[in-house]
């Protein structure tokens, strides 16, 4: 389901908009508050629920995991490493908390220098492939590597 803004929580620090991959989250210019410009485009990655600092973006959640009525609360928790969904029903009694291990980077963390990457030659800009793509799966080298060539071997389970 879409997201949503309460606007009394937001203070339009932008964060929801610089991470929205469909580009729909906006900053008010009258306001100032982040608003969701096309819910029906939303990818429902929630990657804004999780980024804002101020839990001012809620989702709605679907009909197989909390009923009509229910709120949906989404929490980042850096100390604990977990995203967890709270869900309360409507009738109160009922009160849902899930929890999901953080897998992504620390926000702000990891920018990539893509200054100091050299440009790409003529040669690559006529290919096919995408930028650097050679290089990320390895084909540059002549042939297709694979687990075994490399000397890996694939373990089971998850691992963070």
């Amino acid at each position: 389901m879409p997201t949503f803004v309460y606007m009394t929580r937001c203070d339009g620090c932008g964060y929801c908009v610089d991470i929205c991959p469909s580009d729909i989250m906006h900053i008010d210019k009258v306001t100032r508050r982040a608003y969701n410009i096309e819910p029906n485009m939303c990818w429902e990655c929630y990657s804004c629920v999780k980024a804002c600092p101020q839990d001012a973006i809620d989702v709605r959640g679907y009909a197989d995991f909390a009923p009509l009525g229910h709120s949906v609360r989404v929490r980042r928790d850096e100390e604990k490493g977990v995203i967890a969904w709270r869900i309360k029903f409507r009738n109160g009694e009922k009160d849902m908390e899930l929890l999901a291990p953080i897998t992504t980077k620390p926000w702000g963390k990891h920018i990539p220098q893509l200054s100091a990457v050299p440009a790409p030659s003529q040669a690559m800009r006529d290919s096919q492939l995408l930028f650097n793509e050679p290089k990320y799966i390895r084909m540059d080298e002549g042939d297709l590597h694979t687990l075994e060539s490399n000397g890996l071997v694939m373990k089971e389970g998850v691992y963070y």
